[in-house]
């Protein structure tokens, strides 16, 4: 999946995007951005690496935060959430999980938590496990998911 294929799909369905990242750290925007022309589609993008950045650039809750953790389908949630509140985009993707290296016995390396939220649909999470790869390859297959998340959303 090409991020301009995701860009003409959104251009073709009226959609604009925006993205919500932790540890991802703006790779999902950064691969939107790198297409010429993306400024009719992509509206913005959301670096959140800090639990009080999920908090005040995106409204994720505090409480949300100290009960599941920023590894969470409730944040990826609120982040999905929070990005089109705080924007023009129709259409947003969250990403949230640990790169590594490390984790926890709970929370291990390489667990990605997404949401999806669309104008007039519920949001959407889900968690992957993408395994002890190492940080760059974490981070890799984390990005090319969440456009994947975008890719079905916009061709639906």
């Amino acid at each position: 999946m090409s991020a301009a294929a995701l860009l003409d799909s959104a251009r073709a369905a009226g959609l604009t995007l925006a993205t919500a990242e932790s540890c991802t750290g703006g790779l999902v925007a950064a691969a939107l951005t790198e297409i010429a022309g993306s400024s009719d589609v992509f509206e913005r993008g959301f670096v959140t690496y800090s639990n009080a950045a999920k908090c005040e650039m995106l409204g994720v809750n505090a409480q949300t935060l100290a009960h599941h953790g920023a590894v969470s389908e409730a944040v990826a949630r609120e982040m999905a959430e929070g990005a089109p509140a705080h924007s023009a985009a129709a259409l947003a993707v969250s990403v949230t999980g640990i790169a590594g290296p490390g984790g926890s016995e709970h929370k291990p390396e390489g667990r990605v938590c997404f949401g999806l939220a669309a104008q007039g649909k519920p949001t959407r999470t889900e968690t992957r496990e993408f395994g002890a790869l190492g940080r760059a390859e974490v981070r890799k297959a984390a990005t090319a998911h969440a456009l994947a998340l975008l890719m079905a959303a916009t061709s639906t």
